[in-house]
C-alpha cells in the first residue's frame, strides 16, 4: 500500500482533540512522523501514545500558541527530533460560545482572546514553521479555517467569524510569498464537526436540529473526514495546489 506521507515530518497545533486529533492520527497512518502540540499536554500525550502504539512516530509537547517563545521552541524540538520539518498544520483554535456575540454587545476581552488564539496563534505557528520548512528546502502548510471566515453563516459569533476571516487572508498572502521557496500553503474550511469545540452547542437538541438543518448533507462531519482532506493537501498528490481554500462543509457554502 502506498502511503501519501511516507517519510514526511509534520507538526500540528491543537492536536490533542477534535479535528487536530483526527489529523495527527491520519498523518501518522499515511507514514508521517508527527509532532502533536496542544495547550493540554495530557491530551497531546494521549494522541502521541495512540500513534506510537500503532507503530508510528510521534512527539507530544505542551504549547500555548499565543506565546511566541513556546511556539519557536516547540517547532525547533520537533524539527530536531525528526531531522527536519516539511509538513505544517496550524490548527489550534477556540470558539467562545458563551461570550461571543453581536458587535455592540461584545466585550474587548472576548474579542482579543479569540484573535490571540485563532489569528495571532496561527501567524506565530506559520512564522516559525515556515522557517523550518525553508531550512528543509520546501514543504506544505495546511491551515484550518472555517466557512464563517467567508460567509455570514454564524450569526452573533462576531469574534470567531472575524478571526477566521483573518486566517483566510493569511493563507493567501503566505501562498504567494513562499511559492518560490517550494512551499505550498492551503486552507481547509470545515463546517460543523463532532468535536469538543462545538460540544455544548450540539448537545442541546433544539440547537443541534437548527444547526444541522442548515447543512445540505444533513449531518455534522466526523474529524476523520476533515483529516482526509488535510492529508491530501499536505501530500505530494496536491503538488499543483496552493493558495486554495477547500470547503469541507457538507454543502453549506453552496447555498
Amino acid at each position: 500500500m502506498s502511503l501519501k506521507l511516507q517519510g514526511k515530518r509534520a507538526l500540528i497545533t491543537g492536536g490533542g482533540a477534535g479535528i487536530g486529533r483526527g489529523v495527527a492520527i491520519k498523518l501518522a497512518e499515511e507514514g508521517a512522523s508527527v509532532g502533536v502540540l496542544d495547550v493540554n499536554l495530557e491530551a497531546a500525550q494521549d494522541v502521541a501514545s495512540a500513534i506510537q502504539q500503532a507503530g508510528g512516530k510521534a512527539l507530544a509537547l505542551r504549547v500555548n500558541v499565543t506565546d511566541e517563545a513556546q511556539v519557536a521552541q516547540a517547532t525547533l524540538e520537533v524539527e530536531q527530533r525528526f531531522g527536519g520539518l516539511d509538513t505544517l498544520i496550524p490548527n489550534a483554535g477556540i470558539m467562545l460560545l458563551d461570550r461571543d456575540t453581536v458587535a455592540t454587545e461584545l466585550d474587548l476581552k472576548t474579542w482579543q482572546q479569540c484573535m490571540d488564539v485563532n489569528l495571532t496563534g496561527m501567524f506565530l505557528t506559520c512564522k516559525h514553521g515556515l522557517r523550518a520548512l525553508e531550512r528543509n528546502g520546501g514543504g506544505a502548510v495546511v491551515i484550518t479555517g472555517s466557512p464563517t471566515g467567508s460567509l455570514g453563516c454564524a450569526p452573533t459569533y462576531t469574534a470567531y467569524s472575524a478571526s477566521k476571516a483573518g486566517t483566510f487572508g493569511l493563507m493567501r498572502i503566505l501562498a504567494i510569498d513562499y511559492v518560490k521557496k517550494n512551499i505550498r500553503v492551503n486552507a481547509v474550511l470545515p463546517g460543523t464537526v463532532n468535536s469538543p469545540l462545538v460540544t455544548t452547542l450540539l448537545e442541546d437538541p433544539a440547537k443541534r436540529a437548527e444547526y444541522l438543518g442548515k447543512i445540505p448533507i444533513g449531518r455534522a462531519a466526523e474529524p476523520r473526514e476533515i483529516a482526509n482532506v488535510i492529508a491530501f493537501l499536505a501530500s505530494d498528490e496536491a503538488s499543483f495546489v496552493t493558495g486554495a481554500a477547500w470547503y469541507a462543509d457538507g454543502g453549506l457554502s453552496a447555498i
